[in-house]
């Protein structure tokens, strides 16, 4: 897959509550950088908590956005509308024998960390500490024609195995030129129970697909650039470049969060401030 020489470059927001202050400077960031440039703004729609997502939420996004006086290509891509893509690109790594399933509760894996605190993959996600890595074939079938539930992992050591001495490194615009830490991360979750998918299998096969060139995100995500670095490599797709910019914090220090409820856009707006009031706040110039 080849990649465009223009710069392509997207805000891909999760529906699962309105936009805050860090959103708005992380979209406002990749359509300067777009503009600069001369290249493309898309957004994305990253749809697969759908535990989660609402479409008033989702509607609310694109009328955040297009108060702040954005502008994207049509159509939009949703991620619930390409759920057998993800499920083709997993059947390819189960095939070289890089997935396995994974029975384990978050309160399993608690019990086994103990008072462990390793790095997470994502805020949400601890490292896991290999419970079913070696459940033998049998095993595994017996437990799943049981029922039990499962999502699907990948094996880190036997991915690293089978790229070789392949460089898996990517260039940061504000910290340059790494090296793949993957390592970090272990082996993370490529298939939810829930929905036979991932953030970190989507996004990958996303940004290829829409053939992103920049990917512009918060520095909260930097660590989870070295799996999907990999991941890159696992399916021969481009890498594209990375732009991990500093978080939005609030009065307090803490950086915004929806499930912290931190202030939202709409409610900026409608206390009467402009959407020029929040671009001057930020003064782009990450």
């Amino acid at each position: 897959m080849t990649t465009s020489s223009t710069c392509i470059t997207r805000f891909a927001p999760s529906p699962t509550g309105f936009l805050h202050l860090g959103h708005a400077y992380s979209a406002l960031l990749c359509q300067q950088a777009a503009e600069k440039q001369h290249g493309r703004f898309l957004l994305r729609i990253e749809d697969i908590d759908f535990t989660r997502c609402r479409k008033e939420y989702e509607d609310a996004i694109y009328e955040d956005l297009a108060w702040l006086g954005l502008r994207w290509e049509d159509p939009v891509r949703r991620q619930s509308e390409h759920l057998a893509e993800y499920q083709n690109a997993l059947e390819l790594l189960r095939s070289r024998g890089l997935l396995y399933p994974c029975f384990c509760t978050r309160k399993d894996i608690q019990r086994e960390l103990g008072n462990a605190n390793p790095t997470p993959a994502t805020p949400d996600e601890a490292l896991y500490p290999g419970i079913c890595r070696n459940l033998s074939a049998d095993e595994s079938q017996a437990r799943i024609a049981k029922g039990e539930t499962f999502s699907l992992r990948l094996n880190l050591e036997r991915a690293l195995h089978s790229i070789g001495d392949q460089d898996l490194s990517w260039h940061d615009q504000k910290l340059g030129q790494q090296q793949n830490r993957a390592h970090l991360l272990g082996d993370v979750i490529l298939a939810r129970k829930d929905i036979h998918t991932s953030y970190h299998l989507s996004v990958v096969l996303d940004d290829a697909l829409q053939q992103i060139n920049l990917i512009t995100r918060g520095e909260d995500l930097f660590t989870a650039t070295h799996i999907h670095r990999l991941l890159q490599a696992l399916l021969d797709l481009p890498t594209p470049n990375y732009h991990h910019h500093a978080l939005i914090k609030d009065e307090q220090g803490t950086r915004m969060a929806k499930r912290k409820k931190s202030l939202s856009l709409r409610d900026l707006r409608h206390a009467g401030h402009s959407p020029q009031y929040i671009i001057d706040r930020f003064a782009i110039d990450d």
